[in-house]
Order: structure tokens, then C-alpha cells, then sequence
């Protein structure tokens, strides 16, 4: 879909198209399902910090539990790279 937005290409829609539209359709009007997390059982972290932003997902038995994310602050922009993704931990165990 993406290629029938450049300046020369002529708009030609294709069986391809149609498909890759449904899917997008689809992907914004279904909300993911989150579950509420069980003290019991051993739950994941996945964090990932950029120049830009960090984020973070909590989950557990492979079933997403939360999301976090925010962009950096102007003093974190000078952090070396193993000192961002250490706070973006400490920021996705704090929320």
C-alpha cells in the first residue's frame, strides 16, 4: 500500500492491496487483549530503549499483561546506551 503513495506510480489496486487493507482495517478496530497478572506464576519483561523513547512490555505465559512506553527526557539524552536500557527496566518494574 505503501508504494501507491509515491509521487510517480501509478494508483493500481491490487488483489495484494485489498488484502494488505483488510488486515490493517482489522488490526485498528480489534483491541488486544490484556490479562490480569497472577501473583503465582513467573512473568517477562521485554524493554527496549532508543535515542528517542523507551518502552517496555509486561507479560506472562506468552499473554501480554501491560505496555508502557515514554519518550526520554532531556537529561537522559546523554546517558550512555547500557545506562538507558538499565532505567528503562527500572521503569517498566515501576509501573
Amino acid at each position: 500500500m505503501t508504494q501507491l503513495l509515491r509521487k510517480d506510480h501509478k494508483f493500481d489496486w491490487t488483489e495484494e492491496c485489498e488484502a494488505s487493507f483488510q488486515e490493517l482495517k482489522q488490526r485498528l478496530v480489534t483491541t488486544p487483549i490484556l490479562v490480569i497478572l497472577e501473583d503465582n506464576e513467573g512473568y517477562v519483561v521485554y524493554s527496549d530503549a532508543s535515542r528517542k523513547g523507551r518502552g517496555c512490555v509486561l507479560m506472562q505465559n506468552s499473554r501480554v499483561v501491560a505496555y508502557a512506553s515514554r519518550q526520554l527526557r532531556p537529561h537522559e539524552l546523554n546517558y550512555p546506551t547500557h545506562d538507558l536500557e538499565l532505567a528503562t527496566v527500572i521503569f517498566a518494574l515501576k509501573v
